[in-house]
């Protein structure tokens, strides 16, 4: 908690305006006080009742100083970043505030939630201007952190560029002429500053187009979906589980929470860089899973498999995972604290193999986002090894960079921190120069043996597989994020935003000029739904110019304005929002040409109302 508490003369206030959905009941009229200490306070996020009560604890006695008798508690969230929630820092408020009266203080209260206009007038001694922060004690406020974690802000790397022929060059002497996005995010991974300053360019339109927007009734860092984001969100979730089950891996579904005393996950938890959720049930510690590690391993553990089966490839789709990444970290689509994750681990018999499948891997999840929309200009590679596997395997860190086909940023580490000797990773570089990890793969030597995982190799003997860990696409929503920042990009640049129309939860926008063409209007709907083609109908009481306005602001990429004309030609002007032009084309024209686009990819009917009049309005 912090406490701006200041010995004054007298404060007015008005509150003119809520702020929050919780916000109290309070009259507009001015109210004055005078001879008052004032306590402006910003209550945290650890904070609790016993902070409450020590906060007063220690006012009084500095009120007994003074010889003064009268508070204002004034909510004051501007003291600090670190903010609890609205509905517990009213609790913490109000307890303050009994705690205060039974004390016998005279004690007032500005109303919680408010935008309020006020005038103050401090007293002139020293006394009269003080600072207070007050904390849980440790007991109350311990969270488990991993020495993955710890270890992860003590590391020290060496940071260079690998050229496509294999040359490795430092960043400091690289020139980065014609790679300018591969400096942001090279500055960006040296300088392990996440927090964002800013809310960046995606959060917006995540409200704006009704894809997503941040669940006030959960937990920071957890999304609510509506149902274009769900569409969305459940294409790609269908495009990468249908190209892991082409890869050859198992699909499987495991629990979300495990026991925070099992042997093997204890040891792991350690060895992961991530913050967990904690739990309790009955007599036994949870936590929330951060990956599909776990129940994997477990299954595999119990499995009996030999040489001639590997590599052995498990994939899991996981709803969700769970990380408490830090405040100020946690923003929009970017980075999440409960996530989709497609998790696929392969185990591998030695290290040739390994790198025989990293490499498999690696131009597979090339694929993969190119399948989503991403072009390889969109994103940068990172790969990271101990120095020691460095030395010993030179040539295959260089071919990467090769198959890649640009430059590639490298962290070399003097010692091994984590659990595995490499990994790569694929960045998108966002508006704000964040970047945000997309592909990833680690080669894992301590897992097998801490989960008592083996295969039998030719001899018939027992043996640890080494374990590859791979998410070809990165969390599901960071692939949102990353096209809608791109889309941002591209506005920026004077283009139309789009998404891939694979993507676009209205593919075609169907005008009718008036009521009339309306059933006709509806058979081509029909005609297209069963070409798999998403189309809906503008039949709102709206002028035609702001119909068509409101479908280009919704990035629909094809919009249809059907008349009498159009009916009697069997010829549409189709405005095409990519080619930015109207363009004349029979319906069987438009209907190839969009086919031929999206073949191959996966398909879901449109999740709203055909008719616009008929759907509610999620945002705005």
């Amino acid at each position: 908690m912090r406490i701006l508490q200041l010995h004054s003369n007298f404060i007015e206030y008005i509150p003119i305006q809520k702020e929050i959905a919780l916000a109290e009941e309070a009259k507009k009229e001015e109210k004055r006080l005078e001879e008052i200490v004032v306590l402006f306070t910003a209550v945290e996020e650890d904070d609790n009742e016993a902070v409450a009560l020590k906060a007063i604890d220690e006012v009084q006695a500095f009120l007994q100083k003074l010889k003064v008798n009268r508070i204002l508690i004034y909510p004051y969230a501007h003291l600090s970043s670190n903010l609890a929630k609205p509905a517990k820092a009213l609790e913490v408020i109000k307890r303050m505030e009994a705690n205060a009266k039974e004390k016998g203080l005279e004690t007032y209260r500005a109303p919680f939630g408010w935008n309020k206009q006020f005038t103050i007038s401090i007293k002139g001694h020293p006394l009269a201007e003080q600072s207070r922060t007050i904390l849980p004690t440790e007991a109350e406020k311990e969270e488990k952190v991993s020495e993955a974690v710890k270890a992860e802000k003590k590391i020290k790397s060496s940071w260079n560029i690998i050229e496509t022929d294999g040359k490795m060059v430092s960043v400091e002497k690289f020139d980065f002429k014609g790679y300018e996005n591969l400096e942001k995010f090279a500055r960006y991974e040296m300088s392990k500053v996440r927090a964002s300053q800013h809310m960046p360019p995606h959060v917006k339109l995540m409200k704006k187009l009704e894809i997503a927007d941040y669940e006030p009734g959960s937990d920071p860092g957890n999304i609510r979906w509506y149902p274009k984001g769900r569409l969305i969100k459940s294409l790609l979730e269908q495009l990468v589980t249908t190209k892991m089950a082409e890869y050859g891996a198992m699909e499987v579904e495991t629990p979300i929470m495990y026991d925070f005393e099992h042997p093997s996950l204890a040891g792991y938890l350690d060895r992961f860089p991530a913050r967990q959720y904690i739990l309790k049930s009955e007599n036994k510690k949870l936590f929330l899973r951060f990956a599909a590690c776990f129940g994997q391993f477990l299954i595999v553990h119990d499995a009996q498999f030999s040489y001639t089966q590997m590599p052995l490839k498990v994939y899991e789709l996981t709803h969700y995972s769970f990380r408490r990444e830090q405040r100020g970290e946690v923003v929009g689509l970017r980075r999440l604290r409960a996530f989709t994750m497609p998790d696929c681990h392969a185990f591998c018999i030695d290290l040739e193999q390994a790198k025989k499948e990293f490499i498999t891997r690696f131009k597979l999840c090339m694929k993969i986002l190119e399948e989503i929309g991403f072009f390889r200009d969109d994103y940068e590679a990172a790969i990271r090894f101990t120095r020691d596997f460095y030395e010993e395997n030179k040539q295959f860190i260089k071919s990467l960079a090769e198959i890649f086909g640009k430059p590639v940023l490298s962290e070399m580490w003097k010692d091994r921190f984590f659990y595995f000797i490499m990994k790569w990773d694929f960045n998108f570089v966002d508006n704000q120069d964040k970047a945000a990890a997309l592909s990833t793969d680690q080669i894992d030597v301590e897992n097998a043996e801490r989960y008592d995982i083996f295969y039998v190799d030719e001899k018939g003997e027992k043996r640890h597989p080494l374990i590859m860990h791979c998410s070809p696409s990165g969390a599901i929503e960071r692939c949102v994020y990353a096209l809608l920042e791109r889309a941002y990009k591209e506005q920026k640049c004077g283009k139309a935003p789009t998404l891939p129309l694979w993507l676009s939860p209205t593919q075609v926008r169907i005008i009718p000029m008036s009521d009339k063409y309306l059933k006709h209007s509806e058979k081509l709907v029909d005609d297209l739904k069963v070409k798999h083609i998403r189309a809906d109908i503008d039949d709102r009481a709206l002028t035609m110019q702001k119909r068509i306005r409101e479908a280009e602001m919704e990035w629909v990429p094809y919009i249809l304005v059907i008349g009498q004309k159009e009916i009697a030609s069997n010829v549409l002007p189709v405005r095409d929002r990519k080619a930015g032009k109207i363009r004349k084309m029979k319906l069987e024209e438009l209907t190839g040409e969009i086919k031929e686009i999206i073949k191959g990819m996966p398909f879901k009917p449109l999740p709203l109302p055909k008719r616009l009049s008929k759907r509610p309005q999620f945002y705005g």
